[in-house]
């Protein structure tokens, strides 16, 4: 029965209406304080996202066992007298492990209350990527070598062992390159076009009759003197063509010293220390150790 003192309000509803002002619908609350659901789901998120309990801890231990073991099934299946006696064995564990990481992926899904959100994720992309490859061999045999990628989800043991040193290092490594994006774009348009026109040169002064039969030949030249690599496969033979060739050489030093350089400036702004806990409605990670709010979706931590 509902209280008395609402139909004192002279609230035209009333009882019959069904109108309980105590009772808030959910999108009345900040997006932080929505009821998380049922028990089992919040148990479901402790022990899939966070490494703070036993269960957690254990659960991702093994996650990283079965990773480590999925990786090296790919890579025994690579080779061929291995192929040859235990193909079957190594098929049927990738499927397994394939299996396996599918419901995994499925129950992180489950766990976080905006899914979609985690699926775009840097890990969520990850994860997703860890199980495609077995599922596209089978339309598009050999795709199944792309299961390498699984060794991408290692990186989760930072957050699992509590190394929140190193996961400071990786965010101030993530802040420094995407800082830089734009600086290093500019640098690598100006070498593209600094080996166009390299090839060009090495082109008209060599000739084809010594190697050079066309300016993209040229420019491939360029890019592998450039870049101080050298195969050797294609070398000028006159003296203008090997003076040009020296000084692309040595420009070539002063090239690789300028994106170290941006990079090293953007990690001298270092940011604040980062935490291991993971948002329990969209599984983001990388916060603020002192954070009490998700940073992507506003969610309390």
């Amino acid at each position: 029965m509902l209280p008395a003192d609402c139909a004192s309000h002279g609230d035209p509803d009333g009882p019959r209406g069904g109108y309980d002002p105590r009772v808030k619908k959910e999108g009345s609350y900040p997006a932080e304080e929505w009821p998380t659901g049922s028990r089992w789901r919040e148990r479901l998120h402790e022990v899939v996202f966070e490494a703070d309990t036993q269960a957690g801890k254990t659960f991702d231990l093994a996650l990283l066992v079965c990773i480590l073991a999925s990786v090296l099934a790919v890579l025994l299946e690579s080779v061929r007298s291995l192929r040859i006696a235990y193909g079957a064995e190594l098929r049927a564990a990738e499927w397994f492990f394939t299996g396996l990481f599918t419901v995994e992926y499925v129950l992180r899904l489950v766990a976080v209350r905006r899914p979609l959100r985690y699926a775009r994720s840097f890990f969520g992309l990850v994860d997703l990527a860890a199980i495609l490859p077995t599922y596209l061999s089978l339309i598009m045999p050999g795709t199944q070598a792309l299961l390498v990628i699984r060794a991408l989800r290692l990186l989760r043991i930072f957050r699992i062992l509590k190394l929140a040193h190193f996961l400071g290092e990786a965010q101030a490594l993530k802040a420094a390159l995407r800082a830089s994006v734009r600086k290093i774009t500019v640098f690598l348009a100006t070498v593209l076009i600094l080996v166009v026109i390299i090839g060009a040169l090495m082109y008209l002064v060599e000739g084809e009759v010594h190697g050079f039969t066309s300016i993209p030949q040229s420019i491939y030249w360029a890019i592998v003197t450039l870049t101080t690599v050298g195969y050797g496969d294609l070398a000028p033979v006159t003296t203008l063509g090997k003076i040009l060739a020296s000084a692309v050489m040595i420009l070539g030093y002063g090239i690789i010293a300028v994106p170290t350089g941006i990079v090293t400036v953007e990690l001298s702004r270092r940011p604040g220390s980062v935490s291991a806990q993971a948002c329990p409605h969209c599984g983001a990670e990388g916060h603020d150790a002192d954070a009490r709010f998700c940073k992507y979706c506003g969610s309390g931590l």
